[in-house]
């Protein structure tokens, strides 16, 4: 547990991070919601109005939706968190607490606009009628899985990144493979056609299982879940499973390394 000064430093690295992510901005906050909306609208012009993504889906904007503000909470977890330590690098050599605070602070930060998109998705779900599940009450365990494999990710990420600058574009290319691995532009059910293996193969990923597993839940029972299409019980349990392994694998690594930021910096 967190002492009582490293949680008011916490409290206090979220509220800076929150109030200078948009300063001297116009709109401020807005963007929070703005940003995944105008991407949002791009992609729907493309691969649901022209090339016809998720026809077969009912409801399937919303369900794009709602995968494009799941990758992005992802997205912004572990590129912020990846550089958090270096951005930081003077308070550290200032201050004697926890390194780990830093990256956490980041990742609530994320999380916060996360809560926000999600009241947009909710709204957007209203307007389309959409029928969400009885079981949607699942939904808060999905939300931490994805923190605890987003943090995970941050804090190998930071670690990494203390030393080798070079990760960042590595990075940046590995978010934009993974996304087009992952049922967020296009329904599961476009590759289950083309490929089952591939499928099954696909939502061992925990971001495609939890897209999926949400999807199911709050937009149309049609998108099938991670234990429908992978029958073999042991093996379907891994996505669900692997973030909370990261994550804690992460946080060793990160705190085996912590002592050192500061000279290395």
């Amino acid at each position: 547990m967190f002492e009582k000064k490293n949680r008011i430093l916490l409290n206090e690295l979220v509220k800076t991070d929150f109030k200078l992510r948009y300063q001297g901005s116009a709109i401020g906050y807005l963007w929070s919601v703005l940003k995944p909306l105008m991407l949002f609208a791009v992609m729907y012009i493309v691969f649901i109005r022209f090339l016809k993504f998720g026809a077969d889906v009912p409801h399937f904007a919303v369900a794009m939706l709602l995968g494009m503000v799941l990758w992005q909470f992802f997205t912004e977890t572990t590129n912020l968190g990846m550089m958090s330590i270096v951005s930081k690098g003077d308070l550290l050599r200032k201050l004697s607490f926890p390194t780990h605070i830093v990256v956490i602070a980041v990742s609530i930060n994320a999380f916060i606009n996360l809560l926000i998109n999600l009241v947009i998705v909710f709204i957007f779900s209203l307007i389309n009628g959409v029928d969400i599940s009885k079981y949607a009450f699942v939904t808060p365990l999905l939300l931490i899985e994805l923190y605890a494999f987003s943090l995970g990710v941050a804090f190998i990420l930071a670690t990494i990144y203390v030393k080798f600058r070079d990760i960042g574009p590595i990075w940046e290319v590995i978010l934009q493979i993974g996304m087009y691995m992952t049922p967020i532009i296009y329904p599961l059910s476009l590759v289950i056609n083309q490929s089952p293996f591939y499928a099954k193969l696909m939502m061992l990923s925990p971001m495609a299982q939890i897209v999926q597993d949400m999807r199911h839940l709050l937009t149309s029972p049609v998108n099938i879940t991670t234990m429908e299409i992978i029958n073999t019980k042991p093996i379907a349990l891994i996505p669900y499973f692997l973030p909370f392994l990261i994550l804690f694998v992460g946080f060793l690594y990160f705190n085996k390394h912590s002592k050192k930021f500061a000279e290395t910096i």
